[in-house]
């Protein structure tokens, strides 16, 4: 109970970071993906399953406050936990070089995806642009941006694995 609490809170504060306090912080017209970020690093920490919960929340936050419809946020952000959670086999809490790599796949695949759903479908077909003015910079920025947070959500993972341990004692 108090691990899904404490995931929930961390999924709302990110929220919140991103959808304001980094608008503030914006560099080249974007803000880091923080919902990518949890995402990507609770499929890692801790699987398939939690990856795809974790997903399905984040997402679905963006779908009722920035979406004209509710789904695809939700869809595709859990899609994304879900493919994470494979590599959480060979997952070490030391190494940085897989949630960086990870984190740069899921937000090419993130804004791709954004792109067809969203872009392609009304006819607009200028990708290059979109990737040059939207994609590479957030990837840029959310790489940047998970060096740092990611850090702190390894060491709450960490501290909930130890209270789950602690219970089961």
């Amino acid at each position: 109970m108090k691990r899904s609490i404490t995931i929930g809170i961390i999924i709302v504060v990110c929220f919140l970071l991103q959808s304001t306090v980094f608008h503030f912080l914006e560099l080249a017209g974007v803000v880091p993906n923080l919902l990518l970020i949890v995402t990507m690093s609770f499929g890692l920490m801790r699987g398939r399953r939690e990856g795809l919960l974790v997903g399905f929340f984040s997402g679905l936050l963006i779908d009722i406050f920035f979406g004209s419809i509710l789904g695809p946020y939700a869809f595709i952000y859990m899609t994304l936990g879900y493919g994470n959670g494979f590599f959480h086999r060979i997952y070490y809490v030391e190494d940085v070089l897989l949630p960086m790599t990870m984190i740069t796949l899921n937000d090419l695949i993130y804004n791709v995806i954004v792109y067809i759903v969203f872009f392609l479908m009304r006819n607009r077909l200028d990708f290059p642009t979109y990737f040059m003015d939207v994609v590479l910079p957030e990837m840029i920025y959310t790489i940047l941006i998970t060096l740092f947070f990611y850090k702190i959500l390894a060491r709450i993972n960490l501290r909930l694995k130890r209270v789950k341990e602690a219970e089961q004692l």
